[in-house]
């Protein structure tokens, strides 16, 4: 399968809240899993990073993440994300939409994530450190959030030429 274009910083489908999937929609879920995929690993060779995809970056308004780790991959269709406890930290957040970008955010340093799998079983994860950033990232797009919405304040920029082709 081809990858599909990943949506960049200013498209207005970045912008809107993902409707969940249904039950009924299980193959489309299944298809967006593999798009998903197939996206992430061509941009991975294209830029040397990416860890994780949301749906509405290849355009699609529905509510799932998809993680592509060194030694595993996880699938998240409709989470519920649940803060576990008020420790943060803050960081240097990058993302495909505006690969290149850097921007400076704070996040809860553990989470617990709620939601369906491809058989509609009701599942759970606890993730900190950087899992629990990650996660906390690709969550924000579906409800069309970017992290340059949660910048610290105006000086949180950074181009990082190594990731931006310049």
């Amino acid at each position: 399968m081809p990858a599909k274009s990943i949506l960049l910083l200013g498209d207005e489908i970045l912008y809107r809240i993902s409707e969940e999937i249904q039950k009924s929609n299980l193959d489309k879920a299944k298809q967006i899993i593999n798009d998903l995929h197939d996206t992430i690993v061509s941009f991975k060779n294209q830029y040397g990073f990416g860890r994780a995809i949301a749906a509405p970056q290849i355009g699609e308004s529905v509510r799932i993440i998809y993680m592509h780790l060194v030694d595993k991959t996880h699938y998240f269709i409709n989470p519920v994300l649940e803060f576990i406890e008020d420790d943060t930290f803050h960081l240097w957040d990058d993302c495909m939409s505006f690969p290149g970008l850097e921007v400076y955010v704070e996040r809860h340093k553990k989470c617990k994530v709620t939601y369906k799998n491809l058989n509609w079983e009701d599942c759970e994860m606890y993730l900190e450190g950087d899992l629990s950033e990650l996660f906390q990232h690709e969550y924000d797009h579906l409800d069309g959030i970017l992290a340059v919405q949660r910048a610290k304040d105006l000086k949180s920029f950074r181009i990082n030429k190594n990731k931006s082709g310049c």
